[in-house]
């Protein structure tokens, strides 16, 4: 798996190893910018859907300010 995945339109995923496991970050980007809206350890095959919801819900606070 590549370090860095598109989720879905406008959200990404980075894949961080750490000693206690893989951490996950979730981003988006808002023209140049990189703006982290949510990480945790991810410790399922498939990426919680509650953490998804989360992260979609802080994609739009901060697209549309």
């Amino acid at each position: 798996m590549p370090l860095v995945r598109n989720l879905e339109p406008g959200l990404w995923e980075v894949r961080i190893h750490l000693p206690d496991g893989i951490a996950r970050v979730l981003f988006t980007t808002v023209g140049p910018v990189m703006v982290l809206v949510h990480g945790f350890i991810k410790k399922t095959k498939q990426t919680p859907k509650q953490d998804i919801e989360l992260a979609r819900k802080r994609m739009k606070e901060v697209r549309l300010g």
